[in-house]
């Protein structure tokens, strides 16, 4: 870690259509002493984000400028166009960018994907962001062509989208300035990756030693139960012999003995 002092909370910054809700519920199940802020950033602004400090990590968008920054790529979204419900482009699954040759495609001003050549007719102006595109493409101005993850985000009763099978994809990656790499950040991406409690890199917990103690304790108490359970085993089968050679005894002086006995000390009758 940078600094020998624990920072007070954790800043994630993420950009529109990254969901990182799974990542902070499981942050606050292992560090419930260390909060973690969300901060929301257009996709443009989120590396210089980090750059400035204003988050000590980021989900962002790929490609972008990484000059300074580490990154761990996550996942690569499905491109789709968002398209009105009684849209012609509705009646199919999926479909390419030479389909849309004849449509007004618009593109924002934040577009995530990049693009060699952009499909379809140009719209006369661009949208500033893309929300308002998808404003426009619910007034039959135009369609729209986005992650999927963005079409989920500003959807419409009266939208729909479909598969574009040949259009640039948007990549999602975690990313943190690289002489930033504190300890709370290893633990960030060990959550990122999956990582089990015990395996996580980072910060030592107390309770991990604990948890690792506990098997050993519970075999011992084990261990000291079963002996107690044979040791009552043994006595329970004790009593059980010395009755039943109790009983043979007075059977034996009661049956053959004792009678016997009594056969031998009457006096005979005399006729």
């Amino acid at each position: 870690m940078t600094s020998s002092e624990e920072p007070s909370s954790f800043r994630l910054a993420y950009v529109p259509g990254v969901t990182p809700t799974k990542w902070v519920r499981i942050w606050n199940e292992r560090l419930p002493d260390i909060p973690l802020t969300l901060v929301a950033v257009p996709a443009a602004e989120a590396a210089d984000t980090l750059r400035d400090s204003g988050a000590d990590a980021g989900l962002l968008r790929l490609p972008t400028d990484r000059t300074g920054l580490s990154a761990i790529p996550l996942y690569t979204e499905t491109t789709v166009v968002v398209v009105p419900k009684d849209h012609v482009v509705a009646t199919v699954d999926e479909l390419s960018t030479e389909e849309l040759v004849d449509d007004v495609v618009l593109h924002p001003l934040d577009d995530t994907l990049v693009w060699e050549r952009l499909p379809g007719r140009p719209a006369v102006e661009r949208p500033a962001t893309t929300a308002d595109a998808v404003e426009l493409v619910a007034a039959g101005v135009g369609l729209l062509v986005v992650p999927q993850s963005l079409a989920r985000l500003y959807h419409r009763k009266d939208l729909t989208y479909r598969t574009v099978s040949d259009a640039p994809r948007s990549g999602v990656a975690l990313s943190w300035p690289e002489e930033e790499t504190t300890d709370l950040v290893e633990e960030f991406i060990g959550i990122v990756r999956g990582r089990t409690v015990n395996s996580t890199r980072g910060r030592p917990r107390p309770q991990e030693g604990t948890k690792g103690d506990q098997p050993a304790d519970k075999h011992r108490k084990g261990g000291q139960a079963k002996g107690k359970r044979t040791g009552a085993g043994t006595a329970r089968r004790k009593p059980a012999a010395s009755g039943s050679g109790g009983r043979n005894t007075r059977g034996g002086s009661g049956g053959s003995g004792g009678t016997g006995g009594a056969r031998r000390g009457r006096p005979r009758r005399r006729s």
